[in-house]
């Protein structure tokens, strides 16, 4: 059965950090890209970070670069985003994504925008309290 299931969210406090997970099962991440994502209710689906299927490039929103970081271990099926510095409009809900359509994604670069995507986790709650 083909699966994304993120974990690690949390309430956290102003300038806090928190690590997020997000586990495959049904096939294997080193042959895609893989790319982070956040919405808050009522708002637009934000791509926040992705990277390629090996791991060599990653691309961040500006809203978040220097502060967080996208990393994978293909070993263990398994991305990650690490988040410090967090701020009360970092909270959101977190969604890992994937785009089983396209072998190796991109290849050389990756992308993040939501129509790059095909298979969506079920998100984790992300709140950074002041």
């Amino acid at each position: 059965q083909l699966q994304l299931v993120e974990s690690g969210g949390g309430l956290v406090q102003l300038g806090g950090s928190l690590r997020l997970s997000c586990a495959a099962s049904g096939f294997s991440t080193d042959s895609y890209a893989m790319g982070w994502f956040r919405q808050a209710p009522g708002k637009e689906r934000e791509g926040i970070a992705c990277i390629t299927y090996n791991g060599g490039i990653t691309l961040y929103a500006d809203s978040v670069k220097g502060r967080l970081t996208i990393s994978r271990d293909n070993a263990k099926n398994t991305v990650y985003l690490q988040m410090n510095a967090l701020r009360p409009e970092d909270t959101d809900i977190y969604y890992c994504a994937t785009n089983l359509s396209r072998y190796y994604g991109y290849r050389h670069t990756c992308r993040r925008g939501r129509n790059d995507y095909d298979y969506w986790g079920q998100g984790t709650q992300v709140t950074v309290s002041s």
